[in-house]
Parts: structure tokens; sequence; C-alpha cells
């Protein structure tokens, strides 16, 4: 099968690859698929839970529970950098 994307999909595309997350197109395609699929076929009960742990961080937050930016970030790219190492062929 061959896919004849427009250019606004195609900028997506090499933006996905240029992240370094992903190896060819069809990744960053099989990946998006995969995610929407997911989403798909969450549950009402799914959805609750996520909706309950957003509400939860609301509370901390409004609480003054809260980390910092910095320690933030730095957790989030530790976090990315574990996925991206989980995505790569052959791991």
């Amino acid at each position: 099968m061959q896919l004849n994307l427009p250019p606004d999909l195609e900028t997506l595309v090499n933006k996905r690859l240029s992240s370094g997350g992903y190896t060819n197109a069809e990744d960053v395609l099989r990946h998006a698929l995969e995610a929407q699929d997911a989403e798909e076929s969450w549950t009402d009960e799914e959805r609750r839970a996520l909706s309950a742990h957003i509400e939860e961080g609301y509370q901390q937050a409004e609480g003054g529970q809260l980390i910092d930016g910095t320690q933030g970030r730095r957790d989030i790219e530790a976090m990315k950098e574990k996925w991206r190492e989980g995505r790569l062929p052959g791991r």
C-alpha cells in the first residue's frame, strides 16, 4: 500500500522523524494508529480513573504539593529517553 500525504501531514511525519524517536515513516504511522486504537478502546471505567488522577493532581497543586519546574522537566526528559530506548529496534 502506498499513501500520498497532504503537505500538513507530511510535515507532522517529518517532525516526528526528526525527533529521533522513530526510524522511518512506517514507525510514525504505526505508533499513531496504535495510539488511536488504544484511546478508542478505553472503557468508561478507564476514563473515570484518568479523570480521578487528573482531579487528584489538581487538588495536590491547589494544596501546594508541587515539584519544582526544573525537576519536573528532568523527570519528563528521563521518561522520554527511556521510552525512546524502548522503541529502538533490537531492544
